[in-house]
């Protein structure tokens, strides 16, 4: 990850982001017009950055986060409210129920015609999301994959509820070490999905990644890295009192109620789901909900770090600097403007 280049300042005020603005942005339909991301661990602050930036181009935000693409599960993902979607069109939110798969094999496919009907719009794509595995999909190209099988999954499902999942990604390991390294020991969709690829094919999931198409998106990408751990710390614990001061265990309640849905379906292992979930059925005492969902939360956070760290051709800025939004302005506005000039 690349630090932030000092030509382009720091403030904001004598930079890049002086130079264009959306009144300024001249866009063509007959020609590209770039791809922004903003990735980042939870917390970090990406929906406010993603709205200011907003208020400075025509922007489309497009949503790269694996959890907020499910129906009904609005407080515990932390989904942009209703008046920031009324202010920003936002894309790629509440595209399946829970009960649904969602691959990153379809993010792609979804992402591609979002944002080819923005840039047809003469507007801007901007990817905002923590799901490193979409981004690398969508940048890097994604491998052909066999569809999801039922049974070899609920055997996959039956052999982590006997010797946990981290047994299972040591087997992974041991078959598939290019995968067993990139995926963490606690990650049990994408331990599982591997796992599942090998047996349906018969070639290790790292071969399946070696072989994508040369099909990947150009993207123009900043990262929110936070310095100060404690400060990540700090906002996760004021959001979590947050959602569920607003009503996240009746959320829960409410996907629970319905009959059809659990726990070890993907969307209901998210973070913090996976917790009030387990609360309601009474395998977790009540008095220890937030304690165990602040602590998962910040596993979950770590575990981000950890895959956006080696990510290459990213602009990282500390998010908890004062000066990383216009940074981040400055960054932005220096695209749009080369890309301006090439048009």
């Amino acid at each position: 990850m690349q630090p932030w280049p000092s030509h382009l300042g720091a403030t904001g005020s004598g930079g890049a982001g002086s130079i264009v603005s959306a009144r300024a942005l001249r866009v063509d339909r007959a020609r590209q017009i770039p791809v922004l991301a903003l990735l980042g661990p939870t917390a970090v602050g990406k929906t406010d950055l993603a709205l200011a930036l907003a208020e400075r181009w025509p922007v489309d935000v497009v949503n790269m986060d694996s959890a907020q693409v499910y129906r009904g599960m609005d407080i515990g993902t932390a989904k942009p409210d209703a008046d920031a979607r009324a202010r920003v069109p936002h894309h790629l939110f509440d595209q399946v129920d829970p009960a649904e798969p969602y691959s990153a094999g379809r993010f792609v496919t979804d992402a591609r015609a979002a944002i080819q009907t923005i840039q047809q719009a003469g507007r801007v794509p901007l990817l905002v999301g923590g799901t490193v595995l979409y981004y690398r999909a969508l940048r890097d190209g994604l491998a052909p994959l066999p569809a999801a099988d039922p049974v070899v999954r609920t055997e996959l499902t039956a052999r982590a509820a006997q010797v946990g999942w981290p047994a299972l990604h040591a087997e992974l390991a041991d078959v598939d070490p290019a995968a067993g390294a990139r995926i963490h020991p606690h990650d049990a969709q994408r331990i599982q999905r591997a796992l599942e690829v090998l047996r349906l094919t018969g070639v290790p999931l790292s071969s399946h990644w070696a072989r994508a198409a040369h099909s990947g998106l150009a993207l123009h990408t900043l990262a929110l890295i936070p310095g100060d751990r404690a400060w990540l710390h700090q906002r996760i614990a004021q959001r979590l009192e947050a959602m569920f001061a607003a009503g996240f265990v009746a959320e829960v309640a409410r996907l629970q109620a319905r009959g059809d849905l659990h726990a070890d379906l993907p969307a209901l292992r998210a973070v913090g789901y996976r917790q009030v979930w387990a609360c309601l059925e009474g395998r977790l005492d009540e008095a220890l909900l937030f304690q165990s969902a602040l602590q998962a939360t910040r596993q979950f956070a770590k575990r981000q770090l950890t895959a956006l760290r080696p990510l290459p051709g990213v602009m990282a800025l500390h998010a908890e600097n004062r000066a990383a939004r216009a940074q981040a302005v400055d960054y932005f506005a220096a695209v749009l403007d080369q890309s301006d000039k090439r048009g």
